[in-house]
């Protein structure tokens, strides 16, 4: 694989910036057809929220926990609020021997990292080694513990395990080779695999119990004094942890991936009038491989590169939403970085903004890939169709704000919730006939061996994009961040009309020491 060295210090834990954000829940996670409107009715509870209502209370098991209570509402997993900004980073475990061997660990503890599982933790011990964490959370089984111990090293804080960080609870399914799962349980594992949000089994909805327990975990996250946290747990529990921190239900379990030691982080801002804390997703899943070679979750070659164009000359001052400016050095830089990352996947379409910026650095992944024959990561040349859209063109729109430009200098977590309430509903409509357009283009290709198609443009349209991807709402535009040169990947295993799995957001390690630090401000 032609894939560029991961830098070692990539998020230092500085200073945490403001943004806004509401919570809201779409009715359910459904692709709608192509070229129909968006509708959420954000009243609606969640479908896993009403089945937990329709549901009969579980008897609580000797040695249960708070995070075993069943939902009752929407409403009850308000977090608790902060009196400070806190950051949280999670890390899953590094590959253990079960998911070496494809076999079912569930909360068991049979399991231990393999020597790529420790490689990968010491890798994420690197990146984070100059990060200023407070306090240490950790699952209790050993594959996490040990991910926990190899990254903390030489700090005098003890980590402090926390049992509502163990893994799922897969209760008979814990232990078995995935096909002797498939064999022995066929419908009931055919469930978890497709349908895993009303996966029943020994009397147990396991998915529905995990969103429970993560409620809990967030209690004891939030109210402890530390403002610069680290967890290190696991797959599921990890995408519970996001999910009901950003108000996602349960329909959305494996679709924010979490590969082995992938560090995703959170910042939680409090209220002025109190309340649950306002969130932002600063970035998802950052791998110590790439995710484009790597992968992770279901294996598909049909997805969407999410590339923001490198620094334009003015970023740093002036008018950030001109369309006309070229990259400056550092955005020269980052496009090459983003074009070398690229070369592992065999890229058959470039859609960008008719910006410079974007138009630069399409240009820059268009050369690198037709070039791929010569530089060794392909044995022939690669064909690669590029266009420009106007409907990539939100610059524009951007620029009908009477506020002062300067003071999205640079462009921070959640700034677009400080636009107008117009100029929002105009970007997401706009960005809304961009998804759509994505799409239809992977469609086009949906023949092809590899369908991967790469979209280049403003971090504003992709905030926005993400948003429609997930089937949300304007409102949740301040809920994630991007920065220049980064890319975000979203996977289609159903194909385009299936829905889109997030392997990862704001993804800036092929940077190296050209990325800006995450909590870089003015």
């Amino acid at each position: 694989m032609f894939s560029t060295a991961l830098t070692l210090h990539l998020f230092p834990l500085h200073r945490t910036t403001e943004f806004s954000h509401h919570h809201h829940h779409r009715s359910s996670r459904y692709r709608r057809p192509h070229g129909k409107p968006l509708r959420i009715n954000v009243a609606k509870l969640s479908p896993s929220v009403k089945e937990e209502i329709e549901k009969p209370p579980s008897v609580p098991s000797e040695g249960s926990d708070e995070g075993n209570e069943v939902l009752t509402s929407w409403e009850s997993i308000g977090l608790p609020p902060v009196t400070a900004a806190k950051r949280v980073v999670l890390v899953r475990h590094g590959q253990s021997t079960w998911n070496a061997e494809g076999r079912i660990q569930g909360s068991s503890n049979f399991s231990v990292l393999t020597q790529k599982g420790e490689s990968q933790a010491e890798i994420s011990r690197q990146m984070l080694l100059e990060d200023s964490f407070d306090i240490c959370f950790s699952s209790p089984l050993n594959r996490s513990k040990r991910t926990a111990e190899v990254i903390w090293g030489s700090r005098a804080e003890e980590i402090v395990t926390d049992y509502n960080l163990r893994e799922i609870d897969l209760y008979s399914f814990q232990g078995l080779l995935k096909n002797e799962g498939k064999a022995k349980y066929g419908e009931a594992y055919l469930q978890w695999q497709m349908d895993a949000p009303n996966f029943n089994i020994d009397g147990h909805y396991p998915v529905r119990e995990l969103w429970s327990r993560a409620r809990s975990c967030w209690k004891k996250i939030l109210t402890h004094e530390s403002r610069s946290i680290l967890v290190v747990a696991h797959n599921a529990v990890n995408q519970a942890l996001i999910a009901t921190a950003i108000g996602l239900g349960t329909e959305y379990f494996r679709v924010l991936l979490q590969s082995n030691c992938g560090v995703s982080v959170l910042d939680f801002i409090p209220k002025s009038e109190g309340g649950s804390p306002e969130i932002c997703v600063n970035r998802l899943n950052q791998t110590p491989s790439s995710p484009i070679s790597a992968g992770g979750g279901r294996k598909t070659s049909t997805r969407i590169i999410l590339v923001c164009h490198g620094f334009p000359q003015n970023n740093l001052e002036g008018n950030p939403f001109s369309v006309d400016i070229p990259m400056n050095m550092l955005g020269t830089i980052q496009a090459q970085k983003i074009a070398e990352l690229l070369l592992d996947a065999k890229v058959s379409t470039i859609v960008s903004s008719s910006a410079v910026a974007s138009v630069e650095t399409a240009n820059a992944i268009s050369r690198v890939q037709e070039a791929a024959d010569c530089l060794g990561a392909d044995c022939v040349p690669r064909c690669v169709e590029t266009k420009q859209v106007a409907d990539f063109d939100v610059e524009n729109i951007l620029h009908k704000t009477k506020r002062d430009l300067t003071r999205f200098q640079p462009l921070q977590s959640s700034w677009l919730k400080g636009f107008e309430e117009e100029v929002q509903k105009e970007l997401w409509e706009k960005s809304g006939v961009a998804w759509q357009l994505l799409l239809e283009e992977l469609s086009k290709g949906s023949s092809n061996p590899e369908n991967v198609v790469v979209a280049v443009g403003h971090p504003a349209l992709h905030i926005a994009m993400m948003g429609h991807c997930l089937n949300l709402s304007d409102e949740w535009l301040g809920l994630f961040h991007l920065d220049a040169g980064s890319i975000s990947v979203v996977d289609f295993p159903d194909g385009p009309t299936g829905g889109g799995v997030i392997q990862c957001i704001n993804y800036t390690a092929h940077l190296g020491r050209w990325s800006v630090p995450i909590t870089k401000i003015k």
